[in-house]
């Protein structure tokens, strides 16, 4: 598991580090908080942030799924719905980690 480290930027417009992709991220969730992926692979690719908890129902919440296009950039704010319990984090994992790289930007 990697934790992507926050990025906040500065008002000199210092740009946001990105590191590829982990077999299994993990990711800071809050208000602000925003998952740049860029791909810059052929083919598109897919990754899904799972989403804990449980329905009313008792059935578990389905897990976000998101596709990012050929040579494109997505962005995804990391909602608290998204935080597991047990560490606090949302995780994360990919289809695909072959050219693909990330980050995490806090936006206030």
């Amino acid at each position: 598991m990697a934790l992507i480290s926050s990025f906040s930027p500065s008002k000199v417009g210092t740009a946001p580090t990105f590191g590829n992709a982990a077999a299994n991220d993990t990711a800071e969730v809050g208000v602000g908080l925003w998952l740049i992926v860029k791909n810059a692979s052929a083919g598109e690719v897919d990754f899904t942030i799972a989403t804990p908890g449980l329905l009313t129902t008792g059935d578990a919440y389905p897990d976000k799924v998101y596709t990012v296009a050929a040579g494109a950039e997505a962005w995804v704010p990391l909602i608290a719905d998204y935080r597991d319990p047990t560490d606090g984090y949302a995780h994360i994992t990919w289809e695909s980690t072959t050219s693909v790289t990330r980050a995490v930007v806090r936006m206030r």
